[in-house]
């Protein structure tokens, strides 16, 4: 026989914040499984960028080289680079009769709107096809997070969770984005070198000795200032957190009387923030004060020294402006890698947290050959000496029962006695050993868990609420369901009568959590909802334990009906719900303590006798004290 049982994982490792390299080329090599069916725009986007670089070179060889040298000065003799442009130049006039001012004054203007239109849509191209592959990864990453069992989840913070899927693929974007601008930025400095050198190496060389001295203060000072940016991530943190539990609390701060102390402690977690944004500030401004000031002063080294080139002739006046406008272009790309790198370095983290999830591979075992299921099931359920743990903690120990088709059994106990867990099971939520438990004979670990749970209905105690209408959050989807269908299964739970009266009846839009219903209205659309599906097992756990005693009335009475339809199981703590039960299986610590009907078990003095004793004198209590 083949046993399943839970692999031991270590989920620390999935909680763990990772601390990614800079440049994780691995990672980049997987994102482009994203971006490969978006080539084309990418392929656009970097035609487009090495357009813009190019014409940003060709604005500067015109305004120094084309109209200062060639134009007004007339220095044709010293060789400089234009790229054919003083041919062009010259031809135009030529062929229109246009002074070559007014000639060089209109490929300006062009140069400048290519420039800008390329560069433009060079960004358009680039977002789009960043923006389409990570909605292709969030999509993905969802899909395989939605499959995780309930083992996953059991050890794994929902928060964590959410985390990869929404600020870390935000971190992902600012990422590509960003190598996007260091692209943008790189192509420039690249023609801006070439076309240096070949006006004069020696003074090209005089402006380089001040780039590695710009990227080492540059590095230092993001270094120093990463730690100091993780510092004020914390701190607003810290007030966000404060504000949510004042707020989720104001109630009890209120009527405590709390209002001055939170106040004051607020301001002690602001005034916190308050230190570390200032000292970012101050940073940030010493620092682009030292690039400022050290761009002016390779300005003026160049004025000294490319000026002295000027007076022997060896380089041209319009050289020498051309290597002062030159300076940014060199520069810059320097500045913006310091900007990207605190960037570069939370998102290359947050990737690896992506695909960290995208590997988890834990799931749960799905038959190779599954048995497909008739039509309508029968409904008999057996468990047979069933076993499981949670790690490595028994929770149920050696259960043994077989439910008949039809049956209405109930399942009582103490907390903790495994009630919750012995329905999970039922519903296949976590891998159990084969042969444990059965469907109409079939072992369920041969049937598919999606299959299995069409039909099990389930109502929780909480019942969840989704965005849209009433509608919507009873058919959750399925279009077989028609309009007349959901609401026959409304009036089935005594519901149509409180959605009627609602503003759009079945088309009216929930709030959040469906807060603009009441708890007992909440239940009879969780009823709903199981029966219009209708199932051939129906499971109630602690259904009915928060709900009115009006609403418990409704409910009641649609039950009687339910019940005597489909095999029925009912999980509840008030006893006084469940003495109509055909039985009643008490459960202890994981095992089978008592099992007959309600009156079989009341005579037996057991357990079952004990706790409905208990909870007489506690309704007895409370009806006196009232």
């Amino acid at each position: 026989m083949n046993v399943r049982t839970q692999t031991s994982r270590d989920y620390s490792a999935f909680e763990a914040d990772l601390s990614g390299a800079i440049l994780n080329t691995r990672l980049l090599l997987r994102l482009l499984k994203w971006l490969k069916p978006y080539w084309f725009t990418l392929s656009v986007s970097i035609l487009l960028v090495c357009i813009s670089s190019f014409f940003a070179i060709v604005l500067l060889l015109i305004s120094s080289i084309v109209v200062i040298d060639h134009i007004i000065r007339r220095e044709i003799d010293v060789f400089v680079p234009d790229f054919g442009l003083i041919d062009l130049t010259e031809a135009l006039a030529h062929y229109t009769g246009f002074s070559t001012l007014f000639i060089a004054c209109g490929l300006y203007v062009i140069a400048q709107a290519v420039w800008a239109i390329a560069g433009h849509y060079h960004r358009v191209t680039l977002t789009l096809a960043v923006v389409n592959g990570l909605r292709d990864l969030r999509r993905d990453l969802f899909q395989h997070l939605e499959t995780r069992p309930a083992s996953f989840y059991d050890n794994v913070a929902v928060g964590r969770v959410m985390t990869r899927v929404t600020n870390d693929i935000e971190a992902l974007y600012e990422l590509l984005r960003g190598l996007g601008s260091l692209i943008g930025e790189l192509l420039p400095f690249c023609f801006a070198l070439v076309v240096m050198l070949s006006i004069n190496v020696e003074t090209s060389l005089v402006l380089l000795i001040y780039l590695p001295l710009l990227a080492v203060i540059t590095m230092v000072f993001r270094r120093y200032t990463r730690r100091l940016f993780r510092l004020v991530r914390q701190s607003v943190s810290a007030l966000n957190q404060n504000l949510q539990e004042n707020l989720n609390g104001l109630q009890v701060v209120q009527i405590s009387g709390r209002e001055d102390y939170n106040f004051k402690r607020y301001q002690r977690i602001n005034a916190n923030n308050l230190g570390f944004e200032t000292r970012s500030m101050r940073h940030e401004t010493i620092y682009t004060s030292f690039n400022e000031n050290i761009a002016s002063l390779a300005i003026g080294v160049i004025l000294w020294f490319a000026g002295g080139k000027v007076l022997q002739e060896a380089i041209t006046l319009g050289g020498l402006i051309l290597f002062t406008r030159f300076i940014d272009m060199l520069f810059h790309p320097i500045v913006v890698l310091g900007e990207q790198i605190n960037i570069l370095f939370r998102a290359m983290a947050s990737g690896e947290r992506i695909f960290q999830a995208l590997d988890w591979d834990e799931s749960l075992h799905e038959p190779e050959n599954p048995v497909t299921l008739p039509e309508r099931l029968k409904g008999k359920i057996e468990f047979r000496n069933l076993e499981f743990a949670y790690r490595d903690e028994p929770v149920i120990k050696g259960v043994s029962l077989t439910i008949q088709p039809g049956e209405n059994l109930a399942i009582v106990g103490t907390t903790g006695s495994g009630k919750s867990t012995l329905i999970r099971l039922l519903n296949r939520f976590y891998d159990i050993p084969d042969g444990s438990v059965f469907l109409d004979g079939i072992d369920i670990n041969d049937i598919r868990s999606k299959d299995l749970r069409q039909r099990i209905g389930v109502v929780l105690q909480d019942f969840h609420i989704f965005s849209g209408s009433i509608h919507d959050n009873i058919t959750l989807g399925d279009s077989s369901l028609t309009r007349a269908r959901v609401i026959a299964a409304a009036q089935y739970v005594n519901a149509h009568e409180f959605i009627e009266t609602l503003p759009d009846g079945y088309d009216t839009l929930l709030s959040e959590r469906g807060q603009n219903l009441s708890q007992g209205q909440r239940q009879l659309l969780a009823f709903a909802r199981v029966l219009a599906a209708n199932p051939e097992i129906l499971v109630l756990d602690e259904a009915t334990a928060n709900i009115d005693t009006e609403s418990e009335v409704l409910i009641q009475e649609a039950l009687e009906v339910l019940t005597t339809t489909r095999t029925s199981i009912i999980i509840a703590h008030r006893l006084q719900t469940i003495q109509n039960a055909d039985r009643v299986l008490v459960l202890d610590e994981g095992r089978v303590a008592e099992l007959g009907t309600h009156d079989e078990l009341l005579q037996a003095k057991g357990i079952y006798h004990t706790l409905h004793n208990f909870q007489f004198r506690q309704d007895s209590g409370q009806r006196e004290s009232l």
